[in-house]
């Protein structure tokens, strides 16, 4: 495994190249575009990205237009991780017959949650477990965007979707606790995966580094990525960042990473000195509005859980 070059500070972020540049458009705010930018930034120049349908596809290429100023290829929802998969090949089997002189690119997938963890889980979890050398980054939005706000398994219990309406028979509208990609990929049962991390766009220096060290493994990597959605979960385009954060705060985001494929072992990155009530996170979105706070305490009993088997050491808030 190659040494990846980290950064200590968002200073030094200056220097980098962009290559996810203007002439996109996504919505004010958009946080699956700042962690596209950033994750563009991280990787540089020698880079390949294939984008499986999602609304970084669909709002990036209207019009025959592209933000990319590195080479882009579009992926069916279902097949990002296959296609990864031939493209990694492709290269290497060139390199390796001398047919070409160039150094091997980085090979990053951007899929959203339904391109990864739902339609896509397939091509994606296969592509691990024969080794390609390709990073995959899943944004998550935590809902199907680009097809009108619908609910995907990373949507979390009690929000409101276009498939999930709060009403007299369900009041808390979803109702069902996320699925989460980490221990399916990085707990066992893809033995070359070496290196897992959660990333937030709310913490860029750490997903900055993160990237880079996904990118220097010698086979694949996976980053789950929080990027907070304006249009999907209602809430003003400029407190994109501060949601980010208040995620982490609240716990209902984790920053950590699996090296080695050491589930048992892994490492947190940012750990608050307490978590805040989920409430305070809650309470910053419209598609929560309608909780009642019986489901309020049930996402809070979920959290606690959660860090718990986490192994996270930190004050919890109260179950009410």
């Amino acid at each position: 495994m190659a040494v990846a070059e980290l950064i200590k500070s968002i200073a030094h972020t200056t220097d980098l190249v962009d290559t996810y540049v203007p002439g996109h458009r996504t919505c004010a705010g958009c946080g699956p575009a700042l962690g596209y930018r950033l994750v563009a930034k991280a990787a540089g120049k020698n880079t390949i990205f294939i984008g499986p349908t999602g609304c970084m596809y669909v709002a990036n290429t209207s019009y025959a237009c592209g933000p990319w100023a590195v080479p882009w290829t579009h992926a069916q929802i279902t097949n990002g991780g296959a296609v990864a998969s031939g493209i990694a090949e492709a290269f290497r089997m060139m390199i390796k017959k001398g047919k070409i002189q160039d150094e091997f690119p980085n090979i990053i997938v951007m899929a959203g949650d339904g391109g990864c963890s739902d339609i896509g889980l397939q091509a994606m979890s296969a592509m691990f477990y024969r080794g390609h050398k390709v990073l995959c980054v899943m944004y998550d939005n935590e809902s199907y965007a680009n097809t009108g706000i619908q609910v995907s398994p990373s949507t979390p219990y009690g929000a409101t979707t276009m498939f999930t309406p709060a009403g007299p028979a369900i009041p808390e509208a979803k109702k069902h606790h996320l699925k989460d990609p980490m221990p399916i990929f990085c707990a066992g049962g893809h033995p070359y995966l070496k290196y897992g991390a959660t990333a937030s766009i709310g913490y860029p220096v750490d997903l900055i580094n993160k990237v880079r060290k996904g990118l220097a493994q010698d086979g694949p990597a996976f980053i789950h990525l929080h990027v907070p959605c304006p249009k999907g979960w209602s809430f003003p385009a400029e407190r994109t960042i501060e949601i980010a954060k208040l995620a982490v705060e609240t716990g209902m985001w984790n920053l950590y990473e699996v090296e080695n494929g050491d589930w048992a072992n892994k490492k947190f990155n940012t750990v608050p000195k307490k978590l805040k009530p989920v409430d305070e996170y809650l309470q910053t979105q419209k598609r929560f509005a309608h909780l009642q706070p019986e489901h309020v305490a049930k996402i809070q009993n979920f959290v606690n859980n959660r860090a718990k088997m986490l192994g996270m050491e930190v004050p919890l808030p109260p179950a009410k």
